[in-house]
This record gives structure tokens, C-alpha cells and sequence, in this order.
């Protein structure tokens, strides 16, 4: 990770070298942990650090539509460029000391389609019309009402919660954190 920084953002590379040069001691009740590989839970750095480093993958990958978002990457091409990406993920990642989870992996795809890729095979099989992309759907469909139910009942769930703490403490989370931003960013994607 701090390679990549020294390589692509020098700028920060001290910042960074002062955070990330030495493995972190963290507590957990009668346990020691020593943190040494990458940045820590909740650095607002963190996703910086971690997209810097897969950055020069993603860019290498042939597939013509090439999302990444995170530890989140979705292709689309002819099932061969995609299943080729994809084992250039798994080698060059593994190399990079990040491995694919497959039991994470989507498929999405016609209820008719094939693939005779292994890698591929091993992912989750997801029928086109019932799947959404970081949260939204992909198409209208039975997949729109499911998630708004999910925001329904998220928004019932944290106002009947909401009762038992002072009104103003109540309002300032409901406004920054349960589910309002859900509900707007499906309501600006299914539009």
C-alpha cells in the first residue's frame, strides 16, 4: 500500500509512511493484536489508500464497461473477457496479497445463459431482472419493490427505536444516518 502511495500520490507518502510504517497495538480486553496489514477500520484515509493500490489493476482490465468501488469490481463484456479479468483479478490481486472472494461473486446474467468458465461457475447465478448495482436496480422489476420494502421497513424499525431517545437526538439521526441517504440515492437511480 505505501508503495503504491510512494509511486502514484507522493504528495502523501509521509502522512501516510507515519501512519502505516509501523504495525499498530490494538487492544481488546486481555488481547494484544498487531495490526499490520493495511489501513485501519474507520481511517477516512483508508479508501484512498486501498483504491490507490488496485487502481493500476482495474486499469489494466479489458472488459469494456469496468466499475470499481472499493473491494467492489463489476465488468461487463462477452463471458471470455469477462472471465479473463476476472483471473487477472484473482492472480495480480493474490500477488498484491488480496484475494477474490467468490462466495461474494455475482453472475448476473439471462436465465438462459452458460458459461464453461470454473471461476465463473463458482460464483452466485443472479437472473438479470432481479439485480441491483451498489444498492439500485438495475432495471424496473420486482427488484425496485424489494428494496423499497426494505426501506420502508428500515424507516418503521429506526422510528418505533427512535421513541426512546430525546426528540432533537432523534431528528439529527434520522436525518444523517438511518436510511435517509438510501432512500434518495434508490430514489435518484430508479427515477
Amino acid at each position: 500500500m505505501l508503495l503504491y502511495v510512494h509511486r502514484r500520490i507522493p504528495e502523501i507518502f509521509a502522512y501516510c509512511h507515519s501512519a502505516y510504517g509501523q504495525p499498530s497495538v490494538l487492544f481488546h480486553g486481555q488481547y494484544i493484536v498487531s495490526s499490520e496489514v493495511g489501513p485501519q477500520r474507520g481511517d477516512p484515509v483508508g479508501p484512498l489508500l486501498f483504491c490507490n493500490a488496485i487502481q493500476p489493476l482495474l486499469n489494466s482490465l479489458d472488459s469494456e464497461l469496468n466499475l470499481g468501488h472499493t473491494d467492489s469490481v463489476s465488468l461487463d463484456d462477452p463471458a471470455d473477457g469477462v472471465a479473463a479479468d476476472v483471473a487477472q483479478i484473482a492472480k495480480v490481486g493474490g500477488d498484491m496479497g488480496l484475494h477474490l472472494n467468490t462466495s461474494k461473486g455475482e453472475l448476473i446474467g439471462h436465465s438462459n445463459f452458460s458459461t464453461s468458465d470454473a471461476l465463473l461457475q463458482s460464483f452466485t447465478r443472479v437472473d438479470v431482472c432481479d439485480d441491483s448495482l451498489l444498492g439500485a436496480p438495475l432495471f424496473h422489476s420486482s427488484q425496485l419493490d424489494k428494496l423499497w420494502n426494505g426501506c420502508c421497513d428500515d424507516l418503521a424499525r429506526a422510528a418505533e427505536r427512535l421513541r426512546d431517545i430525546g426528540c432533537q437526538d432523534a431528528l439529527i439521526l434520522l436525518r444523517s444516518s438511518l436510511s435517509s441517504c438510501k432512500v434518495l440515492h434508490l430514489l435518484r437511480c430508479a427515477a
